[in-house]
């Protein structure tokens, strides 16, 4: 034994634990011992058990990967909203051809994403990414040669499947790279998004609409580039799924009934509802807002516009990070009650202060999106896929109904009685207070 020498292993214990549990095998077993003794006699190193995922290091360079990932697959995206005028003109399309390709986009991207998500709980597929991405490649260069109708259509369903794919399944991979950071690791990889449909329609007022409908065939090369990254990133997840599935497997007892679980999960649905259809008005109808009510003109309100957006970005990198801290519960209340005043007060003060509450809101607002879905992945630990494809789906779901019904109501009284209406969608977050208070996942 004097001339043994050992390692400490790498899940921290020390050499002489490891020595015990050696000296326990075979004991009681006569004709086992003297080999062991033997073994334990040479000067043979005990090497390392093969290393183990670290369940508190967050990944970032995943994180960063999926989060430009995001930014790619949501700037192709917004390139089919902002080619509409194209569309309409070069096909000849009506109003109603333009909401049923709307529609069509909307359906593919919101509706499968929960029922991909619960595919892949079951039966896991790392390299679904770079499939999805793949949906939106071939989607794009169709578009840019789509002479009809019905191939715009089926442009816009490749493409919406491309991102059905897409979100849960990245959005598993930020849960499974973030360490004891879910929050920041959502947040991070929601500024992806966030950035890409702001670039977007800058890019395609660059680029297609001076070059015209078949110049949407070079954004295929974004897709692309997307494919590759996505392709290291499916490898990653395919060497850790095991571990975080197992992982989330043993935390999964959060102490509350099946019926428990399905009362919190439709309150989070409300408190989404409040929060999109808010943002609809916002994102959609204010540029058409002040220059109603303060007469400015379409460039200055596309100013306020883009600094309510920056606010957007920015709030929704603050959420996640601040959930980790103090709790998403909190982060929840803060962000859909703590509004209300703010919005209340919107429609009746001047330019200034309009401005300057639009920004308000947003950050606020925004910070949202993150606490309730990783709070929602909490939840149900074991299904995060099903959990990130539900709610991303309600997403895309509740932007666009919102957008539409607050038009038809701009249409049916006034722009300025959509913001005295959605001003108190934000009380909704009294809801919250029958949400349960759970650990931190």
């Amino acid at each position: 034994m004097n001339g043994l020498r050992a390692t400490r292993t790498q899940s921290g214990r020390s050499p002489t634990l490891v020595m015990s549990r050696y000296a326990g095998i075979g004991h009681g077993r006569g004709s086992d011992t003297p080999a062991m003794d033997k073994t334990l006699s040479t000067d043979t190193p005990i090497t390392a058990p093969p290393a183990v995922d670290n369940p508190t290091t967050t990944a970032y360079p995943v994180i960063a990967a999926i989060s430009f990932s995001h930014l790619l697959n949501d700037m192709m995206q917004s390139v089919l909203l902002a080619i509409y005028p194209l569309l309409k003109l070069g096909l000849d399309l009506s109003f109603t051809q333009i909401g049923l390709i709307t529609l069509t986009y909307q359906f593919t991207a919101s509706l499968l994403q929960p029922l991909i998500g619960l595919y892949t709980d079951r039966r896991p597929m790392p390299y679904s990414l770079p499939l999805g991405m793949g949906f939106t490649l071939v989607g794009l260069l169709y578009l840019s040669q789509a002479g009809s109708f019905g191939a715009v259509l089926l442009s816009a369903m490749l493409i919406g499947m491309g991102s059905s794919v897409f979100h849960p399944e990245s959005s598993r991979v930020a849960r499974m790279a973030a360490g004891n950071q879910p929050g920041l690791a959502q947040s991070l990889f929601q500024i992806g998004g966030n950035l890409g449909s702001a670039i977007g329609p800058l890019l395609a007022a660059l680029i297609i609409v001076p070059k015209g409908q078949g110049s949407a065939a070079w954004f295929s090369l974004f897709a692309l580039i997307g494919v590759i990254v996505l392709s290291f990133v499916g490898r990653w997840s395919s060497h850790h799924a095991a571990s975080f599935h197992r992982r989330m497997r043993a935390h999964a007892g959060t102490g509350l009934s099946r019926r428990q679980i399905g009362w919190s999960l439709a309150i989070l649905g409300l408190l989404m509802f409040s929060k999109f259809f808010y943002m609809a008005s916002l994102s959609s109808y204010y540029t058409f807002y002040l220059m109603d009510k303060f007469h400015l003109s379409l460039e200055s309100a596309q100013l306020y516009l883009f600094a309510f957006l920056f606010a957007v970005a920015a709030g929704t990198v603050l959420g996640g990070p601040l959930g980790d801290r103090i709790g998403r519960k909190r982060v929840i209340w803060i962000s859909i009650l703590g509004v209300a005043p703010f919005t209340l007060l919107l429609p009746h003060v001047d330019l200034f202060w309009t401005s300057v509450l639009s920004i308000v809101i947003g950050l606020i607002l925004a910070s949202a999106f993150s606490a309730i879905l990783v709070y929602a992945q909490d939840l149900v630990p074991g299904k995060v896929g099903t959990i990130s494809g539900l709610f991303f789906g309600f997403a895309f779901g509740m932007g666009g109904i919102g957008a539409a019904l607050l038009g038809k109501l701009a249409d049916a009284t006034s722009i300025e009685t959509v913001y005295q209406v959605c001003a108190y969608l934000p009380l909704i977050g009294l809801l919250t207070a029958f949400l349960p208070n759970i650990r931190r996942g």
